[in-house]
């Protein structure tokens, strides 16, 4: 991410990109994917566009929460038809750097230092499913439906394997990778891909947003910090003495101090006093994170 793309406004950024949009109104960002035409379907230039985006959100001090949706009938169908025809023409050294792009960006996705949000209308195929669970919450209307259907044409859900998982389980994964078969939404609430159902996702993601814009925003993005500590499940003394050091460091920061005294003294906390460079600080000097290379953003993992 360069100075000059984290300079522009999001109208600029949205008008350089072909395949993708985003907005920012008081404090929600959108990543919106913008190929109805192909419903959506990933190629390279659409997931490099959605890197831009998302580093540039990432970045952003008047971000505070992301919202990820596609414009159409269709969430996205997943890798586009050319794009895949044209990789088994390509070399494996090709196919490798093709790879690693999808790769960072479901890592820069799942990493992201503020909460984010999938809004999922109609068919969430292949990678599409990939980036629901990278989100922290999904959404979804009655008529989505969701399929890992890689093994159909030969291939396998790779790149996007350790998130979806990560969210449905181990045994869940077996049957879906290699059944290929489509599920309903009311079974990806079951496989907690979706954690709410209705059709108008806007008003169902409006509650939502409020409930995360009121919190603190360096409260959120420590929790998702340390949430990506805790995946391993295991509790020994690493576990004990990290977790002990969070708490410890975010009693002492400047809006954690600001959002217990406006808790005594019954008013709402003014976040935008707390030194987010502070924050920042904390976070990288920690012991777990500093050897982390995302930890240049706010928060991050």
């Amino acid at each position: 991410m360069t100075n000059e793309t984290l300079q522009m406004t999001p109208q600029t950024l949205a008008q350089q990109c072909q395949y993708v949009s985003c907005t920012l109104d008081n404090g929600v960002a959108e990543l919106i994917l913008d190929r109805p035409g192909k419903h959506n379907a990933f190629d390279e230039v659409m997931i490099s566009e959605m890197i831009q985006v998302l580093e540039y959100f990432a970045h952003h001090p008047q971000c505070q929460v992301l919202v990820v949706r596609a414009n159409g009938k269709n969430f996205s169908a997943g890798a586009d038809l050319n794009w895949m025809r044209k990789q088994a023409t390509m070399d494996f050294e090709q196919n490798l750097c093709d790879a690693n792009e999808l790769a960072k960006l479901m890592s820069v996705l799942d990493k992201f230092p503020k909460p984010t949000i999938a809004k999922v209308q109609g068919a969430a195929f292949g990678g599409a499913l990939g980036l629901i669970c990278c989100c922290d919450i999904a959404i979804a209307n009655e008529r989505a439906s969701f399929c890992l259907s890689e093994v159909k044409l030969g291939l396998i859900p790779a790149v996007i394997s350790p998130y979806v998982t990560r969210t449905i389980g181990q045994r869940a994964a077996r049957r879906y990778m290699l059944t290929a078969e489509r599920f309903s939404v009311q079974k990806a609430i079951e496989l907690q891909v979706i954690h709410e159902v209705s059709d108008d996702l806007d008003a169902a993601a409006e509650p939502i947003i409020n409930a995360l814009l009121a919190n603190s925003p360096q409260g959120m993005a420590w929790a998702k910090s340390l949430l990506s500590t805790l995946e391993s499940g295991v509790i020994d003394k690493a576990t004990l003495d990290h977790t002990s050091e969070r708490i410890a460091s975010i009693r002492v920061s400047i809006e954690a101090q600001e959002g217990l005294n406006a808790f005594f003294e019954k008013r709402s906390p003014d976040w935008t006093i707390s030194n987010s460079s502070t924050a920042n600080s904390s976070i990288a000097n920690s012991p777990v994170d500093k050897n982390n290379s995302a930890a240049s953003a706010p928060g991050a993992k």
